[in-house]
This record gives structure tokens, C-alpha cells and sequence, in this order.
């Protein structure tokens, strides 16, 4: 076995240092021995390692002082101190300064690797831990969000003023809308992002177990409940809880979500114990929940409570010169996941996907790519690798495609449709269009068309 993994083992007994080399060489780890903390701390200036194993008392520099040093040079690095000399105060106080932990001499060499073993992976996974937060920050930051419309960008715009604060955010939109997205955006680009994002559906849970999801219950709570579970709130602590499709939610159950959002505190089911937390709510809804509150589904108390700060998405159709920008963001990342041979979509497909009303929203959008990708062969997404609904549809520029119409028939219809989206507006029609303004103009020239005319 070969492991990158580097350690120090410092300790001024040579035959002891030798002797835990050899074992940690043979585990397959790279090793350097240190004869005192001082030796140490000038190797890890030279070279980092992930590990120190150090004795307590050596001439010069203790392994108390080591440990501090070595945690001022690189709090990443793990310590584990030894002694023949120890006392419960003084592993209490080691533990306190960041070590890891605190062994006793003469040690079993079996007990001593399972320790450094252990410690180890849990470096290992706090590192994939911190890379995938860090990846998912970089996921959700505002540059990388997909929309150039008009409409998105003020929603663009108000994450970036609303993700700072603690407030409440109330995020309405058609089902495929994007509103989970935009409950992401929110928390990966606030303070809370190092802390965890958790999503519950309340249309999804029937609504007899929905309230042990999100406040847990002790055991014995109910029929089944054999052990004692934490939900949702307490998962999500020091983080974000997002309420999807809360309009779904029972009236008794909306009472006690007032209760926590109020009181900042919740009790399990079953239980009597008070639990505080720490959360911040954002909740998405694809009913109107002002005609629930008049209908008495709804609790108006909790509305103004969520209603803080509303975001509205639009359908996909009110915004469809972002659907250049989508499908091709979808292209790219499926057929990076299937190692497909396409990597754009045809002129000819993108004029199908622009006529389509998607009733479905981006969701729709992306299973459709999604499917094209997967079944289609070229290195471009083309009309056949689209379902038939939309290739076979009744759209006049659907029925081109199908006629086999030329090249330039197609381009001048697409052309023509990116400027009545767009309304005339040039600089965003040559973007969706993906060609400069001069080349447009010379286009809308050639081909006689009328800004933003329907």
C-alpha cells in the first residue's frame, strides 16, 4: 500500500521514533523523524506534512510548544501528542490546543495506528467536505447563474441584496421554474454558506409524517417511531432550511412553523424538551397563496411572516431569449456526464426549442436536452434527436424545418424571431444570436426584416 500522506514522528528517543518510522513505513505513509520540536517546526517551514506525532518532553522546544507553533505555521496539520509522563489535565489542555488526541506511553503500535488511521481520514474528509462546498459556492455565484433577460437579471439582483441578511425569502414560480436554484443562490452567497443548505418538498411528504421530517421525534413518539430522530430544523443549524411547496402544508403544522420562525425554537414530537436553533427559512410556492389565506388554507400570520422579502420567477416562455443561454449550458453539461459527442445545438433545433411554449419551464427544457444528448449521434444537437412533440409541432418555423427548408430560410426566421423577443433590441439579439452587431445589421439588411415587429 502507498499513501501520500506525509508524517513527522519527533521524539528525542531514537529508538522509539525509529521504531514508529519503520511501522508507518510499512502502512505504506511517507515518514520523516525529528529528534526535537525545534528540528520539526524547521521542516515543516521547508515542506509541509499532513501529520505530527510528538512527544511532550524533549530538550528546547516541548511538544506543548511544538503544538502551538506547529498550529500558528498550519492549523491543517494534525497533532498527536505521546508521553510517558501524562496527566488528565494536561491531555485536556493538549486536546484544547488543537490536538487531536493524547497517548499515553508505553502504547500498543496497533492502538496507535488505528488512531493515526483514523485521524487521518477524517482529515481527508473534511478536505472533500470543505472542496464540495467550495464547489458549490462556485456553482451558485452570481456570474454563474444562466439568464440574460431583463426579468432575471432584477432577480439576479435582488439575491445579491437579500443573500447578506437573515430574512425570510418567499420565492413563487411555476413548477421547472428554477425556484429550488434560487433558494441555492440565496444561501451560497450569504454567511451561512460553510454551513449546510437542507431542502424538504411538503407537497412530497404525506402530511402525517411531515412534521416528524422537519421537527424530529423521540422514541416511542408514535407506532414505529423505535428510535429517537432529529429533523430537518436541527440539520439545518447555523445554515439554511428551504421550504418547498409550502403552500401545500397543513394548518396545524403552518402553526408550529410560525412557532419556530418566531420563537426560534422548536420541541421533537413526543418530546418536551425545548431545542433552540439557528436557521435561516426560505420557503417556494407555486400557488397563490393570498387566494389560500381567503380560502382558510392558508394562515395569514405565517404569510406576513414568510412574505418578507417575495421573489417571482417568471415562466420560461416570458423569457425565452435566455433559452440559447440554457440549452446550450445543458448541452454542455450533459454531454460532459455521458461523454457525448455533441457539445452544440444546430440552427435548425434552436429555431424548434425558441417556438416551443414550454408549459414545462426550464425543467422541461433540460429533460429535453438531456434526452437529445443521450440519444442523439452527431457532434450537434439536430431537429430529429428532439421529441416529436416539439419537432412535429404547428409552429411555422417547426413546419420549415420539417419542409426542409434551406439554410437561409431558417436563419432568416430565427433572426426575425430573436428580434421580436427581444424587441428590437440589437445588442441582446446579436448576443442570443451569438454573432457581433455589425453582422446582425448586415443580416437585417439582407433579409429585410423589421425590428421588433410581430
Amino acid at each position: 500500500m502507498t499513501s501520500h500522506e506525509r508524517i513527522l514522528v519527533v521524539d528525542d528517543e531514537e529508538q522509539m521514533r525509529d521504531l514508529l518510522a519503520k511501522v508507518l513505513e510499512r502502512k505504506g505513509y511517507q515518514v520523516v523523524v525529528c529528534g526535537d520540536g525545534t528540528e520539526a517546526l524547521a521542516v515543516l517551514e521547508k515542506e509541509p506534512a499532513d501529520m505530527v506525532v510528538t512527544d511532550v518532553r524533549m530538550p528546547g522546544l516541548t511538544g506543548m510548544e511544538a503544538l502551538r507553533a506547529i498550529k500558528e505555521l498550519n492549523p491543517e496539520i494534525v497533532v498527536i501528542i505521546m508521553t510517558a509522563f501524562g496527566s488528565i489535565d494536561q491531555a485536556v489542555q493538549a486536546v484544547k490546543e488543537g490536538a487531536y488526541d493524547y497517548i499515553n506511553k508505553p502504547f500498543k503500535i496497533d492502538e496507535m495506528l488505528l488512531t493515526i488511521d483514523k485521524a487521518l481520514a477524517e482529515r481527508s474528509l473534511r478536505h472533500e467536505v470543505s472542496s464540495l462546498r467550495q464547489e458549490l459556492r462556485t456553482r451558485y455565484r452570481f456570474e454563474n447563474l444562466i439568464g440574460k433577460s431583463r426579468p432575471m437579471q432584477e432577480i439576479f439582483g435582488l439575491i445579491e441584496q437579500v443573500a447578506g441578511s437573515r430574512s425570510t425569502v418567499m420565492i413563487y414560480g411555476k413548477s421547472g421554474t428554477g425556484k429550488e436554484l434560487v433558494a441555492k443562490a440565496v444561501h451560497y452567497n450569504s454567511p451561512r454558506s460553510a454551513k449546510s443548505f437542507v431542502a424538504v418538498n411538503c407537497a412530497a411528504i404525506p402530511a402525517d409524517l411531515l412534521e416528524s421530517e422537519l421537527f424530529g421525534h423521540e422514541k416511542g413518539a408514535f407506532t414505529g417511531a423505535i428510535a429517537t430522530k432529529v429533523g430537518k430544523f436541527e440539520l439545518a443549524t447555523g445554515g439554511t432550511l428551504f421550504l418547498d411547496e409550502i403552500g401545500h402544508m397543513r394548518l396545524d403544522l403552518q402553526a408550529k412553523i410560525l412557532r419556530a420562525l418566531q420563537e426560534r425554537e422548536i420541541e421533537r414530537v413526543g418530546g418536551t424538551r425545548t431545542i433552540k436553533i439557528d436557521v435561516r427559512v426560505l420557503a417556494a410556492t407555486n400557488r397563490d397563496l393570498k387566494k389560500a389565506i381567503e380560502e382558510g388554507t392558508f394562515r395569514e400570520d405565517l404569510y406576513y411572516r414568510l412574505n418578507v422579502v417575495p421573489i417571482t420567477l417568471p415562466d420560461l416562455k416570458d423569457r425565452q431569449e435566455d433559452i440559447p443561454f440554457l440549452a446550450n449550458h445543458f448541452v454542455q453539461k450533459f454531454a460532459q456526464e455521458s461523454n457525448s459527442a455533441a457539445r452544440e445545438i444546430s440552427k435548425e433545433a434552436m429555431v424548434i426549442l425558441m417556438s416551443h411554449t414550454w408549459p414545462g419551464n426550464v425543467r422541461e427544457l433540460e429533460n429535453v436536452i438531456e434526452r437529445a444528448v443521450t440519444l442523439g449521434r452527431g457532434p450537434s444537437v439536430q431537429p430529429g434527436d428532439l421529441p416529436p412533440q416539439l419537432a412535429g409541432g404547428t409552429n411555422p418555423l417547426e413546419r420549415a424545418v420539417a419542409k426542409d427548408a434551406t439554410l437561409e430560410d431558417l436563419e432568416k426566421d430565427y433572426i426575425a424571431m430573436i428580434l421580436r423577443r427581444t424587441k428590437g433590441h440589437q445588442i441582446r439579439a446579436s448576443s442570443i444570436l451569438g454573432i457581433d452587431r455589425r453582422t446582425l445589421y448586415r443580416k437585417i439588411r439582407r433579409y429585410n426584416l423589421k425590428l421588433g415587429e410581430e
